[in-house]
């Protein structure tokens, strides 16, 4: 299980504030379980570890009849139903992959961007590979992923015909309506149906998630493991040692001290995408009705050269969340230079990790030093059993936090917005008043 350490962010918040806290994330914890919250009718994703067996081995058949077969497989989603599975994919497969823990099929998103850059490479870059295509969304409608797959389905159409095509589309979506159900129907689709109670961001452990990550080469089943694992201690303490009660309170008594932006922070790259998928996790849960802390991430030791100096010193409106992870067994040593030119000798015999451990403690210090709260938790290394811990964490942590600030945690009415903004600037019918 994971750790979670808090003493550099409880120092800064009054013992009273911070028991008055822990009592409103224990109500706040006990009002989701309940069902008697907002959004009550979302929350599926809570117990949702238990009931994917079926779906991981369907997952899996999927994964084989493809693997070998195929050069890429595109995955087309944007928000919630592609950012899960790239931060697990990239978490899990080597740095310098093209995508996933195998050679083939290579995975590539599209979907996420309306940049015709973007498209007219992805093209180019398909042109002469054998490939497939994950399209994930609840309606089909959605501007982006919409788009994206009808380009993509014309060009397959053209390339390989009506027959190869239909073997080689797989969508995610609704199980009962919308219109990429209507395709599956009409056209013979492989299909997997996304959990009505589950919204985009908390179902990175559904079909949605699982099945991208199991064409990389991943294993879901470990993955699942993993977060049913975090599922039976988190639900299961009532204590203020609960890690979920720790984080949402802390991160809740902050913010009522006038911190506003809480900076996802790691150190290690594969981690990158974990802070993509948190800021829409909880920028989407908590930003309404004028409330919630402003969620961004950064790559350590990298941002230290850029931004660092504004956490240093800038104004204190913030603070830091760290995932920290041990590496893998493969030791990279310092190793010893003739002339010592560089002055690194004293650093001679020392690993990487250790030199990366000791820059991740000292930026600690000076930040906390210079008035920004830490909290930071810690996992083991980076494989499918600690993701599927930090994800679960994350959701559920995400949702209580939300019922503290008193919002619902599963809607995103802003979204909303912007979408019946471009849908009435691009002429689409009913939009044009």
């Amino acid at each position: 299980m994971f750790k979670l350490f808090t003493d550099c962010a409880t120092r800064f918040i009054p013992e009273k504030s911070m028991k008055v806290l822990l009592g409103e994330a224990h109500e706040a914890m006990e009002l989701l379980l309940s069902g008697k919250g907002k959004g009550a009718d979302m929350r599926g994703w809570i117990d949702l570890p238990l009931y994917v067996d079926d779906v991981i081995k369907e997952c899996n058949e999927i994964a084989s009849s493809w693997a070998g077969k195929l050069d890429a497989v595109v995955v087309i989603g944007i928000g919630g139903s592609y950012l899960g599975a790239k931060c697990a994919l990239k978490a899990l497969s080597h740095t310098f992959s093209l995508g996933g823990m195998k050679p083939k099929p290579v995975i590539v998103f599209g979907g996420y961007s309306l940049s015709e850059d973007y498209m007219s490479d992805l093209l180019g870059y398909l042109k002469d590979k054998e490939f497939g295509v994950i399209v994930i969304s609840k309606s089909g409608t959605t501007t982006e992923p919409a788009i994206a797959f009808r380009i993509l389905k014309k060009v397959m159409l053209e390339r390989f015909g009506p027959e190869v095509t239909r073997e080689r589309i797989v969508a995610v979506t609704d199980g009962e309506k919308g219109a990429l159900r209507e395709m599956c129907k009409k056209y013979g689709y492989r299909s997997l149906a996304v959990p009505n109670a589950v919204g985009g961001r908390y179902s990175v452990l559904s079909s949605v998630g699982l099945l991208p990550i199991a064409m990389a080469g991943c294993d879901i089943r470990r993955f699942v493991e993993g977060a049913k694992d975090a599922m039976n201690v988190l639900l299961n303490d009532k204590s203020d040692e609960n890690p979920v009660i720790q984080y949402a309170a802390i991160r809740n008594a902050l913010y009522r001290q006038g911190k506003k932006i809480e900076v996802f922070v790691n150190y290690n790259p594969k981690l990158k995408y974990l802070g993509e998928w948190l800021k829409q996790l909880f920028a989407e849960s908590e930003g309404k009705e004028t409330k919630g802390l402003f969620p961004a991430s950064l790559d350590l030791t990298t941002d230290l050269h850029s931004v660092g100096q504004y956490i240093q010193d800038g104004e204190r409106t913030m603070f830091e969340t760290a995932i920290l992870a041990g590496s893998r067994e493969v030791e990279v040593k310092i190793p010893e230079a003739e002339d010592n030119l560089d002055g690194l000798d004293y650093l001679k015999g020392r690993t990487l990790e250790e030199i990366n451990s000791k820059a991740e403690t000292g930026t600690r210090l000076a930040h906390v030093s210079g008035g920004v709260p830490n909290i930071y938790l810690k996992i083991d290394k980076v494989d499918e059993w600690n993701m599927g811990q930090l994800f679960y964490f994350f959701e559920l942590s995400c949702a209580v936090s939300a019922y503290i600030l008193g919002v619902n945690p599963f809607d995103q009415p802003g979204v909303d917005v912007y979408k019946n903004e471009l849908y009435r600037l691009l002429g689409r019918p009913g939009y044009t008043d």
